[in-house]
Parts: structure tokens; sequence; C-alpha cells
């Protein structure tokens, strides 16, 4: 069985450590758990490795967050994977920092990384696993949040919850995505 779960981010160092890169930083994290290399690849760096028998295909697309579909549809169909074995992992300025969601489907909610890959993999039903980063910004300045680096103490409480979506992933891989909603969201 093979899985394919897409980190989204955006490439280049000013960004390498911004609040919209979480999904990059979790999929960095896990690979590094695994002792895996990225190699740059058609529309994204890629990675992948074997838990209990399944094939987990890990990327962090090149195409920059607004154009994500490109490459998730690319390797949706290069890798021959379907739709119900896909997971996103994405930041969410619904939920507070570190809180973690897991949802079946849903919209895009704003977020044009998500639009994208609706657009370009035909619709909603994808598993997403969303990241908190709170919301801590005054009216009008949500880009420069989302874009803004991690304060000192965010920093400091990130490992945790990193930890945990990459638990998830797995869980995601292994038990499906009923059981894992049921374990995590609480």
């Amino acid at each position: 069985m093979k899985y394919l779960i897409v980190g989204l981010g955006n490439i280049g160092l000013e960004y390498e450590l911004t609040r919209h890169n979480v999904g990059f930083l979790i999929l960095d994290r896990l690979a590094d758990k695994e002792n895996l290399s990225w190699r740059s690849d058609r529309l994204a760096f890629t990675c992948f490795f074997q838990y209990k028998g399944r094939q987990i295909h890990l990327i962090k697309p090149t195409t920059y967050m607004n154009l994500s579909g490109k490459a998730v549809n690319y390797w949706m169909n290069s890798l021959k994977i379907p739709k119900e074995k896909v997971l996103v992992v994405v930041d969410d300025i619904a939920l507070p920092f570190g809180k973690l969601r897991l949802k079946a489907k849903g919209s895009s909610a704003g977020h044009n990384g998500l639009k994208n890959i609706e657009d370009l993999t035909g619709g909603q039903n994808y598993a997403r696993l969303r990241f908190g980063i709170g919301d801590d910004f005054s009216k009008g300045r949500q880009i420069d949040y989302v874009l803004g680096r991690w304060t000192p103490k965010e920093i400091e409480e990130l490992p945790g919850p990193m930890d945990q979506a990459g638990e998830m992933i797995t869980s995601f891989c292994t038990l499906g995505l009923e059981r894992t909603m049921n374990l995590f969201n609480r």
C-alpha cells in the first residue's frame, strides 16, 4: 500500500522558519526521525520510507504554496496513489498554536495552497492535517503574521506538536483516517 503525504510550504530561505511553512517543517522532522534524505525531483522534494508494510512517500512541493496542486496532482498520478491515501499537512490560523486537527475533507478556508489542490485534483475530498498557528495578529496583518517567523517561545514549544503530527501521519497510513481521527482529535 502506498501513501502520499504532502507538506505545504514555500521554498527559499526567506520562508524557511515561517508559520506558513509548518507543513515542510513537520515532514522534515519525520524524515529526520526515519534517517531520510530529500532529493529534488519533479515539482517537489521527495523521499519515502517503509512503515509496517506501507510505502510512505513524502513530498514538499517546490511550486510555491499557491500552485501546490500541480505537485500533488503530478505525484498522485505518477505513483498511482488514490485521493483516499493522500494526506496534506497545512497551517491553520483558525486553530490555537500547536493544536492539531485531522479532517477527511473540507473547504480551503481561504488557504490558497488547499484551493489549488482542490482545483487540480477535483474537489475537497482529501484528508488534511491542520496545524494551528494561532491568530495573534491585528486587523489587516494576517499575511505578515502567516509569513512571519516563529517567536522564540513558539520555537521552544514546536517539537511536541510536530512529533504528534508525525504520529498522526503514520497512524493515518496504518490505522486509517477514521481511527486516527478518533484517537487524536480531542
